[in-house]
């Protein structure tokens, strides 16, 4: 797809409906602007809480607090 956008003199630009709609961008939505090659790749950042559950925890981890996650994690790196 592509689109056009005009940028005003405060440098901003408004997403076209289409853009919004093909990345389901709402009001409030927080995207990532990444710059590669003269380019610019748009993405849209996933909410925190939808990213629940997409790493796997081994069974023996389970229910470990923060605290436990972070002394454990240093102590792996050496840095404890």
């Amino acid at each position: 797809m592509e689109t056009m956008a005009t940028v005003t003199s405060k440098g901003q630009v408004t997403l076209p409906s289409a853009v919004r709609r093909a990345l389901s961008i709402r009001q409030g939505d927080r995207l990532m602007f990444t710059i590669s090659d003269h380019k610019v790749i748009v993405e849209k950042t996933p909410d925190f809480l939808s990213l629940a559950g997409s790493i796997p925890v081994p069974p023996d981890r389970r229910g470990a607090t923060w605290d436990e996650v972070m002394e454990y994690t240093r102590w792996e790196r050496g840095t404890a």
